[in-house]
């Protein structure tokens, strides 16, 4: 599984150093549908092939911690096992959060976060909690610790959307975590609720333009991020995305003009460079 920031999975990504691209292809999806088929089975074969199991993993976390640190959890679980009732556990997730925060451990930190907003019912803190998991599973390298944290993003994200049906934020993130974990047409799904009431809605427009090119879906990968660009004509994930789906559908003249028109937008020796490079994969 890959988690990324949505121009990653456009075979784009852009660091400090500069862009480089990847070519992660997967067949495409029959005709007439629009989505990546990841090759992927669905989220729940994917943790019983790396999952993580929370209590292994805490104790490691905590043989790290210092004895102040580990008389704080004592004390903390303690009370929570001394309790049932949810309003006296919720604050007391908090804290615990808290105290992995402090303790710089944050993907538990961040899934006490999410306990407490599950049992305070907030909006504001489960997509505090929810957003922090997907940022974290983004960046991730271990792939039991990634699955994990994805999958407590997506029950953040879907409680968000019980509590809020109209928080199109929280519906994009679920898209991007669906994507993440290889339930793309979920996904999609989520997205195209989104444009079927507002056909022109960037972000929504963009995961798909991106999700376009991973199935190969060249021809509405262009759609998507013209419509992007439409709007926002020097929006960079957009052209370098737009630039991928050109070459994809063989208008490499086309493809290459829209990357010399990326480098004039970022004007940096490095990104020049690199997009010289991926020019001449073009010949």
């Amino acid at each position: 599984m890959s988690i990324r920031p949505i121009i990653a999975i456009a075979v784009a990504a852009l660091v400090t150093a500069g862009i480089y691209f990847g070519a992660n292809r997967v067949p495409p999806p029959p005709k007439g549908q629009e989505g990546p088929m990841s090759g992927r089975g669905p989220m729940q074969q994917q943790m019983q092939a790396a999952s993580l199991d929370l209590d292994s993993f805490e104790n490691a976390v905590k043989r790290g911690f210092p004895q102040h640190a580990l008389a704080s959890f004592q004390k903390v679980e303690r009370q929570l096992q001394s309790t049932h009732d949810s309003s006296q556990m919720q604050p007391l997730f908090q804290e615990m959060g808290d105290i992995y925060k402090e303790h710089k451990n944050l993907p538990l930190a961040a899934y006490y976060y999410y306990l407490s907003a599950k049992l305070a019912n907030s909006e504001k803190s489960l997509t505090f909690a929810a957003q922090l998991l997907l940022d974290l599973a983004r960046k991730e390298h271990e792939e039991g610790l990634q699955h994990w944290e994805a999958a407590n993003a997506i029950a953040g994200f879907e409680k968000l959307l019980q509590l809020n049906p109209g928080n199109d934020s929280a519906r994009i993130s679920l898209a991007e975590c669906y994507f993440g974990t290889g339930e793309a047409m979920k996904g999609v799904v989520l997205l195209k609720e989104i444009t079927n009431k507002d056909p022109e809605n960037k972000a929504a427009n963009l995961l798909l333009g991106q999700q376009g090119l991973v199935s190969g879906q060249f021809d509405k990968a262009k759609q998507r991020f013209e419509t992007v660009l439409k709007n926002d004509p020097e929006n960079l994930e957009a052209m370098l995305g737009l630039a991928e789906a050109l070459k994809g559908t063989g208008e490499k003249e086309k493809a290459i003009a829209l990357l010399q028109d990326c480098k004039k937008l970022i004007k940096n020796p490095e990104f020049a460079k690199d997009i010289d490079e991926y020019i001449k994969t073009f010949k």
